[in-house]
């Protein structure tokens, strides 16, 4: 076996690696995520989720080990019975922001043609939803990082709202080693441990806290007027709509100082190069998208966006994050981020698959809104799940459950047991991503190709196999060769604001990854979309006025303390994969209660002592950790395990649809 150039399977980084003789893991040094050859824990270990001996090499109905063909069989007759009484959208489709891009553009196809279902969503909801319908605000265009990652390392100053690189994605601090941090969250994190300044705002405040800043800038003439003038439109109704946002009311309903609010406005207007950038701390809130709006209006009015060497990113979580709803599986789009109520893009769209526009249903449920409505009257009565674990990563887990319970038929495809697909009426086993080829697209909207290293296990089949052998029992031909996918995908996304169809396989093996949009084989790509002007009709980024408001569940005598949940550096989202490696589960082997020692004292808690936390939702235990990193009244929760997602509120983003994971009230005691 010779050495196989291919990237990482967790995150949006999209790290190179080879594979070589034995499943060995080498840094590629060609990618500029990890040009200087990193990875984390998760990666080295990578090799190892290939061998796992939990991998599932059978097609299970009802739990027996059955033929392919019995399995694809069943599942046809029963979509096509429920379908039959119940109508089209009896039948919901559920991604994930890990699926190649290929497999997106299929799932969402799949549904709106082989089902002609409008229910399909995708776990990518739970990611950046709200950084991207507030970029599409302000700039017309949905890119996370609308620049390269290795920018960053020129920079003066980066301001990271709500995101913990260092355990998240560890490689990307390498590309902050040279400008000072400035780190807003709650907790004082590995990332907030490297920062120059550490502003530690109260739970769901991080609105008030951006609006005081801009005021704060306003009020101490930081702002560029030029840059306003020239290149914006809207400031003057933002300016107005921040007079009663003085730093004083922020600092009383945020916590953080006036003279450290100051000094972090001050320190990035004073400099020639910097950044902001968002992650799901900030955004993973009922009013996520009102709370990025309010950070991108702060970069706006400090000149950053749209010029070399300074901008507004979003830091993207799951690998696929960016990629995953730009083709076709979020409910509300169509390959190549086309709206799916546009009627030019239903047209497009709809010659590239050869039916009428009219067959393509229109906009359906999100994400929380598909999983609260299944099997409920008028609500979907089957579920086909593609990559995602929402037992474990959904807000109001036991809620979701009971209702996945509700179903006449739950179809996962998976490689182990995951706690949904131990729910499954039929588990279809299926590739892991070095055993088959496909792109993603990485946090900087750069597409990458994933190559096939070896060969899956005997009775194991990619989910295009899968979503192909289904479409043809329904009447409908579907590609399974990833490249030919990608060349449809190409023709279905020409022309739409993610414009993939210069870019092919041979580009980015010979380039290392080629920048959307990218409108012909001759286009260069585009790394900075935004230099000469913004996406907007009329070339300009939008100021958005926003106002604060608290949080949709407020602390109170009977849940005293506030919740928040993240990621801790050995795992990676629900847990699936990384529960299942070894060295991880040493690193991390179960989930812990993160509390302050003042609140410790005052609950009687001591070091691994087993906890209880109770929120109006649901109830969880895990032993104690005892941290003054921690706010005294808030706990954290990581959220790879079974229990943390018990507790949160399923409240949304009037915009985004993003729960808010975030915070929310909980009471906490001692087990007895």
């Amino acid at each position: 076996m010779t050495a196989t150039k291919t990237h990482c399977p967790y995150c949006a980084l999209q790290c190179g690696m080879e594979i070589g003789p034995g499943l060995t893991i080498t840094p590629r040094t060609d990618i500029p995520a990890n040009a200087s050859g990193a990875l984390c824990q998760k990666g080295w270990t990578a090799g190892e989720l290939l061998t796992n001996g939990e991998r599932l090499t059978s097609p299970l109905l009802h739990g027996e080990p059955v033929e392919w063909d019995v399995a694809l069989d069943y599942v046809a007759s029963r979509l096509s019975a429920i379908r039959s009484e119940h109508g089209p959208d009896a039948v919901a489709v559920f991604g994930g922001g890990g699926l190649t891009n290929e497999k997106a553009y299929s799932l969402g196809k799949f549904a709106r043609v082989a089902l002609g279902t409008s229910q399909i969503d995708y776990n990518g909801r739970f990611c950046m939803s709200s950084a991207a319908a507030a970029s599409l605000k302000a700039f017309g265009m949905d890119r996370g990082m609308p620049f390269p990652i290795t920018d960053l390392a020129d920079a003066d100053v980066v301001l990271l709202a709500g995101g913990n690189v260092a355990e998240t994605m560890p490689p990307f601090v390498r590309h902050l080693t040279g400008p000072r941090m400035i780190v807003i969250d709650p907790r004082r994190t590995q990332t907030a441990k490297l920062a120059w300044l550490h502003l530690q705002p109260t739970p769901g405040t991080d609105l008030a806290l951006a609006l005081g800043m801009l005021h704060l800038a306003i009020a101490d003439e930081l702002v560029d007027e030029a840059y306003v003038a020239a290149r914006t439109t809207g400031f003057d109704e933002v300016r107005t709509s921040l007079a009663s946002w003085w730093p004083e009311r922020v600092e009383r309903i945020t916590g953080v100082p006036v003279h450290q609010m100051r000094q972090a406005v001050r320190a990035l207007a004073a400099v020639g190069k910097a950044y902001i950038l968002t992650g799901r701390g900030a955004e993973q809130h009922s009013k996520g998208t009102d709370t990025v709006s309010a950070f991108i209006n702060l970069a706006l009015a400090l000149g950053l966006p749209g010029v070399h060497g300074s901008g507004y990113g979003c830091v993207t979580g799951q690998g696929n994050g960016q990629g995953g709803r730009e083709h076709g599986q979020k409910a509300d789009q169509l390959p190549g981020y086309r709206k799916i109520d546009d009627p030019a893009a239903r047209e497009h769209v709809a010659g590239v698959w050869g039916v009428p526009a009219a067959d393509i249903p229109g906009p359906g449920r999100s994400a929380y809104e598909l999983l609260d409505a299944l099997g409920t009257p008028g609500g979907p009565r089957a579920l086909m799940l593609f990559g995602s674990n929402p037992i474990i990563s959904a807000p109001a887990a036991e809620h979701v459950a009971e209702r996945i319970a509700a179903l006449d038929l739950l179809v996962t495809c998976d490689f182990v047991m995951s706690e949904t697909a131990a729910l499954a009426d039929v588990v279809f086993p299926v590739t892991q991503w070095a055993e088959e080829s496909g792109t993603m697209t990485n946090l900087e909207g750069r597409v990458l190709l994933r190559r096939r290293a070896v060969a899956p296990p005997e009775g194991v089949r990619s989910d295009l196999d899968v979503i192909a052998a289904l479409s043809e029992r329904l009447g409908h031909h579907f590609e399974t060769e990833p490249v030919r996918v990608f060349d449809e995908l190409r023709r279905a996304s020409q022309g739409g604001p993610a414009d993939y169809s210069g870019i092919t396989y041979e580009r980015i093996a010979d380039e290392t990854g080629v920048f959307w949009p990218c409108p012909s084989t001759e286009h260069p790509g585009t790394p900075r979309p935004f230099l000469d002007s913004f996406a907007t009709p009329d070339g300009r980024a939008r100021f958005v006025p926003v106002q604060h408001r608290p949080p949709a569940e407020e602390i109170d005598a009977d849940y005293p303390v506030y919740l928040s949940t993240g990621r801790v550096l050995a795992h990676y989202q629900s847990g699936a994969q990384t529960r299942r490696i070894a060295a991880l589960v040493q690193a991390a082997p179960e989930p812990f209660v993160e509390l302050h020692p003042d609140l410790a004292e005052q609950l009687d808690i001591a070091p691994g002592d087993v906890v209880r936390v109770s929120s109006r939702r649901g109830e969880s235990k895990a032993v104690a950790r005892i941290s003054d990193a921690i706010r005294r009244d808030t706990v954290f929760m990581p959220f790879h395990w079974e229990g943390a997602n018990r507790l949160t509120n399923p409240a949304l983003d009037p915009t985004s649809r993003m729960p808010e994971f975030k915070i929310c009230a909980v009471r906490v005691e001692r087990d007895s």
